[in-house]
């Protein structure tokens, strides 16, 4: 009884991934988007030293907001700790002064 179960689980393992293959997936089930070359984020405040962060600055306040309001995280801007948590602090204070809105305007 306990082979019929194996062969059983075999037959379902090669149809699922007969199906994976007809959706355009490889075994890894990642769509065949491996590997590849990033490159890694460098903190901008780190790297120039001639970048200082001001709350009172809104073009620079603007690029570390999204269009709907909210702060971008440190994977995405490629931030440090540091300086993300006084990003998120200048933005908090920009806002507060509506220097910088909670939510873009039209939407």
């Amino acid at each position: 009884m306990s082979i019929t179960n194996l062969k059983g689980d075999s037959k379902d393992r090669g149809q699922r991934s007969e199906r994976n293959e007809e959706r355009g997936m490889d075994k890894d089930g990642d769509g065949g988007r491996r590997g590849g070359f990033h490159r890694k984020k460098v903190c901008r405040f780190c790297s120039d030293q001639d970048f200082i962060m001001d709350y009172k600055d809104n073009r620079m306040m603007q690029s570390f907001v999204t269009e709907h309001g909210k702060i971008v995280p440190r994977r995405i801007s490629g931030n440090c700790a540091y300086h993300q948590r006084q990003l998120t602090t200048a933005v908090k204070r920009a806002r507060n002064l509506a220097m910088v809105g909670y939510v873009s305007m039209g939407g």
